[in-house]
């Protein structure tokens, strides 16, 4: 196998702008928490995740991809690489960056921790997958487990020792957690038996740590049914007996032999096969969901960053592919012997190009906006602002775990097609970057699942304060952009589609109250797609005022601000118009295949 060619895998250039000319990251550096940080900080964290992706991480994809997990004698073993490369991570901080100090960390903002882990997950997001899941597992134990649970498990986690899981899905059930069958039993010395089985366990066994702790969802003994009965447990492959670690009951029954994301293994775990499962309780007893929340909402952000990274390597991929591949000549170039063009010249390539450019830097910036929420519902000072930055965090949480998954496959697809015939074989990463992407349209909860909760929760809750928030956040955006002198016409368009989102908004609310609760709910998927690509539209605006600001203050880079403003130039003619079409199948409970029975197919 050949070496891969570099990769920037994403644009530093780019970075910088979104944190600080977008985003104006410094700004939460005034809060109490993150007063030790500054642009210093940040540029010495980014430089070293920058560096250990690209000369770590991004050479180790493909043999990983090309050689996934296998499951032997009972265990699972992956790829030789992934101990070093699970112990580099560790020691880049990430585990405990975001976390205060009194477990470890550096109260890092979470919207700089967002940007170093997209270099890490752009360079191999499987590797990347066994730290995000230990992340988010060990932040749940601190939040709420016992202190016994916190020390004995959590601590492991954040040291990098031991990896953790996050353990919903049954066979039988899916993603209706209503539905879960494991069961706990309470044991006389404080732990619990569990029994059951889970599925698509990912990282749920492997051979570069000695331990996986597993946050498993399951129903007490006599508990009621629904999600309300449900809890949450901490259960270790091997438990801790004195000095030792011991198997605690906890098998693989099988590895699922996943398309992409071939270097993290998916796997069906037995609990309690021989009745000496032990797992221990994680916060209240039938509130195991509400817990479990936090993890899931971290992991679909998380889900996000690795749709826009994936669509980033592959976007820079094919960025370097068409500046440097000869292939016919300019249209009006009637010369055979004129030499060949690089196919950049050629206008579709452009198209596809700038098409994946609006895709990859949109998804950014509103991944940014999303964990800048984040770190103001944590930690700023005063009540009010913690409370409206968690209801914007809420609404955005749908829409950013969606848009780059499914956007930004068509945009991985975009750099397949612009391979051509060579995009189409396995010798060219293009086609792996494709299978890896389609995995964040499903894990996380689905498109699907997403739509339901924007347009059944998200946006009518607390009577509509989460929308009223964006809606004064885009106001805001737009004052910013006619200052600088943005086009009048952008700034109309995304007005224009805001309100006939707000209104349609209405207009849906009223008819779930009404008991049309079907017809309300029948297009939430193209609600969700109307909030996306409206939400991205914002997120385009804030990047064509801070271009045009650039500009005017003659920074260096103009070719870097004119791409910008083209790219926010094609996102207002090409999608935001969209909105309307979107709208109007909402409005109107289009019903093709609500009427649609299973016998007609």
């Amino acid at each position: 196998m050949s070496a891969p060619r570099p990769n920037p895998l994403l644009s530093d250039r780019d970075v910088d702008f979104q944190l600080h000319e977008v985003q104006a990251v410094s700004r939460l550096f005034s809060l109490p928490d993150f007063a030790d940080h500054s642009r210093d900080t940040v540029s010495l964290l980014l430089e070293s995740t920058r560096r250990f992706a690209r000369a770590e991480l991004y050479p180790t994809y493909r043999a990983m991809d090309e050689a996934p997990p296998v499951f032997e004698h009972g265990r699972v073993r992956v790829h030789p690489a992934l101990r070093a490369l699970y112990a580099g991570m560790v020691d880049l901080g990430l585990l405990t960056a975001t976390r205060p100090p009194e477990v470890g960390g550096q109260h890092l903002p979470l919207t700089v921790h967002a940007v170093a882990s997209a270099y890490l997950m752009a360079g191999n997001l499987s590797a990347y997958g066994y730290l995000g899941l230990t992340l988010g597992a060990a932040h749940l134990l601190e939040v709420f487990g016992s202190p016994w649970v916190r020390d004995t498990f959590m601590t492991r986690l954040y040291r990098g020792e031991w990896t953790g899981t996050m353990a919903l899905t049954e066979p039988q059930a899916g993603s209706s957690l209503a539905d879960v069958k494991t069961r706990a039993t309470p044991a006389p010395d404080g732990s619990w038996r569990i029994q059951g089985s889970k599925i698509f366990i990912s990282g749920g066994d492997q051979d570069f740590t000695e331990n996986v702790v597993h946050l498993t969802l399951a129903r007490i003994e006599g508990a009621e049914g629904g999600t309300r009965g449900i809890s949450l447990f901490a259960v270790p492959s091997r438990r801790p007996e004195g000095d030792a670690l011991v198997p605690n009951d906890v098998s693989v029954a099988g590895v699922i032999h996943k398309i992409g994301w071939r270097g993290l293994p998916s796997l069906v775990l037995n609990y309690g096969e021989a009745g000496d499962c032990r797992g221990w309780l994680v916060g209240q007893p039938g509130r195991g969901l509400a817990c479990m929340f936090q993890m899931m909402n971290e992991a679909r952000i998380m889900v996000g960053l690795n749709g826009v990274a994936t669509a980033s390597v592959a976007y820079h991929e094919a960025l370097a592919y068409a500046r440097e591949r000869p292939q016919g000549r300019p249209a009006w170039a009637k010369d055979a012997s004129r030499p060949q063009s690089p196919i950049i010249e050629h206008a579709d390539v452009r198209r596809m190009l700038l098409r994946q450019k609006a895709i990859v830097e949109g998804g950014l910036s509103l991944l940014l906006s999303a964990s800048y929420q984040a770190d103001l519902a944590g930690h700023a000072p005063d009540a009010a602002t913690r409370e409206r930055a968690s209801r914007l965090l809420d609404l955005l949480t749908p829409i950013a775990k969606t848009f780059p998954a499914e956007k930004g496959f068509e945009s991985n697809a975009l750099a397949l097609q612009i391979h051509g015939g060579y995009g189409y074989s396995s010798e060219y990463s293009p086609e792996s970057w494709l299978r890896d992407q389609k995995l964040n349209s499903i894990h996380e909860g689905t498109t699907g699942i997403q739509g339901l909760d924007l347009l059944g929760r998200k946006v009518i809750a607390g009577e509509g304060a989460a929308l009223r928030a964006f809606q004064e956040e885009v106001d805001a955006t737009v004052e910013r952009a006619r200052a600088a002198g943005v086009e009048a016409a952008w700034c109309d368009a995304l007005r224009g589609a805001l309100d006939e989102a707000a209104t349609l908004t209405m207009e849906l609310a009223a008819r779930g109250l009404a008991g049309e609760v079907e017809a309300m709910l029948r297009h939430s998927a193209d609600f969700l797609e109307l909030f996306s690509v409206l939400a991205v539209a914002w997120r385009w605006l804030d990047q064509a005022a801070a271009a045009r600001e650039g500009l005017k203050r003659g920074a260096d880079g103009q070719d870097f601000y004119e791409g910008k403003l083209a790219a926010a130039q094609y996102w207002f003619a090409v999608e935001v118009p969209r909105v309307a079409l979107l709208a109007k199948l909402c409005r109107t409970a289009e019903d093709s295949y609500a009427r649609m029975r299973p016998e007609w197919f």
